[in-house]
């Protein structure tokens, strides 16, 4: 029997102890440590079976490791406890200073529940201290935090008595050690995961990194990275062979730039309006030889490592092809392909953005006000001026008109008119200085008789050269346009009555000269009518105008006087 009396018993437990947990010490897994922990109990503790129950992430505790019985670890090794069923056993029995012995006497009623265990026969005890097979004797084990980490639990000691006050404190003293052991093989365990998976991520990362390195080089459109924020915002880092023969400039000379410098004037706004994460602009961007190309820009934004610097990353895409077949569309859309010139519907588009719905008849208190706003910039409007002659009266609108900041004014700074220069016309065909747009009716007297006699190709080739010789003749800024047939119309703003009859006549004196066509000399000959644009009325009833006025000349002239051809 153990007692206090037998010091050779302590001093032989002790250097077991002693060797049993540097033995934990050495394993280097936590697997080889749990397996220690048993095997050290089997073999310095002086009990035939032991097991260790893990503490899982989930709370439930699993047989980590069996020793003492084949047959028993091939059973239950690997099978799990539920936390609740453990914290019940740890409730239950004698408390032996931080040990738990459940008694055969009280352990029945665990025999059913789902606590991996196994049963060994034997006689029932002839003494008291005897141990029963059905005796259970735990040992907890602690983290330093002072949770669960797992419960030690030992059978059939070998001497076959329960163990005396000694052996409970060296099986108590075991279990802190093995409870240190356990965590310390933990830690390292994942250390071992940590630095595995660092390591793992390092060359994820190199891979990647050179993944983008490759497909940033050698990618066939032009990528940039670019500073984002502070005072080198914008700022070429880093560009790609494409983007540098695109642009016919080298790295180095790139490195110096930002895309504000090198964007076209007419698209710095496009560029200022792009935002960083995720925009998209098209813009022109200069090149070397001074010529601009159109490129699509994409951006997005990188960084080096989270809450590191970012950068502006640019993928820069050549759509000059693709501008110039937009821009060919355009041009055929809306000019005529025989002269080049404006169309009927470009035409109209460029009358219609000159004129608002105001009626040009307006109160004289309103037109200071505009004045005023415009600080003298105002359109010259002069009340009552052509009202009667297109039949539009300021009493036609269901609401007085509005003029921007005009003091006094009901409404002011309210409709469609703010920030409009108006449109105005004279108020009689003679001139009393008031400028406005112009709008020059062309019909050619003739072009029917020589279709007719030399057919079309020559025909066309009168029309062609018709369309040049108006063209050399108004300003630039002014807009010649064919509105099909033999009709052309003429847009020249800022003039006042005598100069639209001067222009008049210079263009009907540009046309009559002799065409020469196939070796061939044929003669048109022009009328003019003269119409002023004015807000207040559409475009159609603008040109309607100049057609009308138009016919009124040519009806005044003999038909001698307009023969041509």
């Amino acid at each position: 029997m153990e007692t206090e009396s037998e010091p050779y018993v302590r001093l032989a437990t002790l250097r077991q102890l002693h060797q049993v947990v540097a033995e934990l010490n050495t394993a280097r897994s936590l697997a080889d440590t749990l397996q220690t922990v048993v095997d050290g109990i089997v073999v310095g503790l002086g009990y035939e079976l032991a097991c260790v129950n893990l503490v899982r992430p989930d709370g439930d505790l699993v047989v980590a490791a069996f020793a003492g019985d084949p047959a028993a670890e091939a059973l239950i090794t690997g099978r799990v406890g539920s936390r609740s069923s453990w914290e019940r056993r740890l409730t239950m029995g004698e408390n032996w200073d931080g040990l738990r012995f459940i008694p055969h006497t009280e352990g029945w009623v665990l025999l059913e529940d789902d606590v991996p265990q196994w049963h060994t026969d034997g006689p029932d005890p002839r003494f008291e201290d005897e141990w029963h097979p059905e005796d259970r004797l735990y040992a907890p084990m602690y983290a330093s935090g002072g949770e669960l980490l797992g419960v030690i639990s030992v059978d059939r000691p070998r001497n076959g008595r329960r163990p005396g006050a000694w052996g409970r404190e060296a099986l108590q003293m075991y279990a802190f050690q093995a409870a240190i052991a356990i965590s310390n093989a933990r830690l390292r365990a994942n250390m071992q995961r940590a630095l595995v998976r660092l390591e793992r991520e390092q060359q994820a990362l190199r891979a990647s990194e050179e993944s983008f390195r490759q497909a940033f080089e050698y990618a066939p459109s032009g990528m940039a990275i670019a500073e984002m924020g502070g005072d080198q915002h914008g700022r070429l880092l880093r560009t790609n062979d494409a983007l540098c023969r695109l642009l016919g400039r080298p790295a180095s000379v790139l490195r110096r730039y930002s895309f504000s410098d090198l964007v076209h004037p007419e698209d710095i706004g496009t560029l200022l309006r792009t935002s960083a994460e995720g925009g998209r602009a098209e813009l022109r961007l200069g090149r070397r030889d001074g010529t601009y190309v159109w490129v699509s820009l994409r951006n997005s934004v990188v960084a080096d490592a989270a809450d590191g610097p970012r950068f502006l990353l640019t993928h820069v895409e050549d759509i000059e092809e693709r501008k110039r077949h937009e821009l060919q569309l355009a041009h055929r859309a809306s000019h005529d392909s025989l002269t080049g010139l404006p169309n009927s519907a470009e035409l109209r588009s460029r009358l219609g953005a000159r004129l608002c719905r105001r009626p040009q008849s307006v109160r004289a208190t309103a037109v200071e006000a505009l004045d005023a706003a415009y600080e003298g910039q105002g359109a010259g409007v002069e009340a009552g001026g052509g009202a009667g002659e297109h039949g539009f009266h300021a009493d036609a609108f269901p609401e007085p008109f509005e003029f921007p900041g005009a003091p006094g004014v009901p409404g002011a700074g309210v409709g469609p008119y703010d920030h409009h220069v108006h449109t105005v016309a004279p108020a009689t065909d003679i001139d009393d200085g008031t400028k406005g747009l112009a709008v020059l009716f062309c019909d050619l007297d003739g072009f029917k008789s020589i279709n007719d006699r030399f057919g079309h190709h020559t025909g066309d080739a009168v029309l062609i050269e018709v369309a040049r010789r108006l063209t050399t003749c108004v300003r630039d800024g002014d807009t010649v346009a064919r509105l099909g047939g033999d009709e052309f119309v003429v847009l020249a703003d800022g003039l006042g009555a005598a100069d639209a009859a001067d222009l008049a006549v210079r263009l009907r004196n540009a046309i009559i000269p002799p065409i020469r066509v196939d070796g061939r000399a044929v003669r048109v000959g022009a009328s003019f009518g003269i119409g002023w644009a004015s807000c207040g009325m559409s475009a159609d009833e603008v040109l309607r105008s100049a057609d009308q006025r138009m016919y009124i000349e040519k009806r005044s002239r003999s038909k001698a006087h307009r023969r041509a051809g």
